[in-house]
């Protein structure tokens, strides 16, 4: 879903503050209280067996933009995994609202149902020329916007499948699954000769991609030269 959880490449926000991650979960996170907010989601998922990660990142998608600018992530993440769990049936709103002494404001509902993944192609190969698929879809997608329509290079393919995000993120266990693939972009593909000179490497199910075709270079090879006649003030 393409909404305010997708910040990538969009300015305004600040640094991002980053630790290195550690087998200790203190320097893994800002405050003591926020792995618990992993742990709930997880005890859900894995203990319970109620919804898989895919469907709490979907019902963080599904919070309201308001409330989606006034949470912290983990915040986000306690807010996901509590709408799951009423609409799953366990906790009631009445019993949250008691609890927290007020409105417990849930995420909005979808009525998508998400959507299945492209199959019977062959994989990639490792230095193959990819192209992200250009493509918005109503329910839940983990293809970041500023790579859309963009192309890469396969750097590597897993050896492990894994459920289609836009099928199980719906709740659909038929997901098929796929692999996925470390694609490495050029930073002045995606965001213009303002950029620097610097690499993207970003992970993709299979069904994202389309293996990028002689005509698609060509193309690519004819806009840039059209643009640098322009510049130089050459007309056809």
């Amino acid at each position: 879903m393409d909404g305010f959880h997708d910040l990538g490449g969009v300015q305004g926000f600040g640094r991002v503050r980053h630790t290195i991650n550690s087998q200790s979960y203190k320097p893994v996170f800002h405050d003591d209280w926020e792995h618990l907010a992993y742990s709930l989601m997880f005890v859900g998922a894995d203990h319970l067996k109620l919804f898989s990660v895919d469907e709490a990142r979907h019902a963080v998608e599904r919070i309201e933009f308001r409330q989606q600018a006034n949470t912290l992530y983990f915040e986000r993440y306690v807010i996901a995994t509590a709408t799951l769990l009423v609409e799953k049936g366990v906790l009631t709103q009445e019993e949250l609202d008691r609890a927290l002494g007020s409105k417990f404001q849930l995420a909005v509902p979808t009525i998508n149902k998400g959507r299945p993944a492209i199959t019977g192609r062959p994989p990639f190969e490792v230095g193959d020329r990819v192209v992200v698929r250009d493509e918005y879809v109503a329910g839940h997608i983990r293809v970041p916007g500023y790579i859309r329509g963009k192309e890469g290079v396969v750097l590597h393919r897993t050896t492990v499948k894994w459920p289609y995000p836009d099928t199980i993120g719906h709740g659909d266990q038929t997901a098929v699954h796929q692999p996925t693939y470390h694609v490495e972009f050029k930073v002045k593909d995606l965001w213009g000769d303002a950029a620097d000179d610097g690499l993207v490497v970003v992970d993709l199910w299979e069904g994202y991609l389309d293996k990028a075709t002689q005509r698609s270079a060509a193309s690519d090879v004819t806009t840039s030269l059209i643009a640098r006649s322009a510049e130089q003030g050459v007309t056809a």
